[in-house]
């Protein structure tokens, strides 16, 4: 048999070592070419920039 724990341990010492569980919200900036949220220091996925100039063609371009 496994050791079992003595005491219940409290809401608060329970709740105070969930603490850091939480989900952190995605930190999105603003394309400078289109204006989308995009994830900072990724090539935006709607019109394929990156730091100003175009990296990764995207099938917009047909006019």
């Amino acid at each position: 048999m496994t050791p079992q724990p003595k005491r219940k341990h409290s809401s608060g010492r329970r709740d105070r070592r969930r603490a850091h569980d939480a989900l952190e919200d995605t930190n999105l900036v603003q394309c400078s070419n289109c204006g989308e949220k995009r994830l900072p220091h990724h090539v935006c996925p709607s019109c394929g920039h990156y730091k100003g100039r175009e990296v990764v063609e995207t099938g917009e371009k047909k006019k």
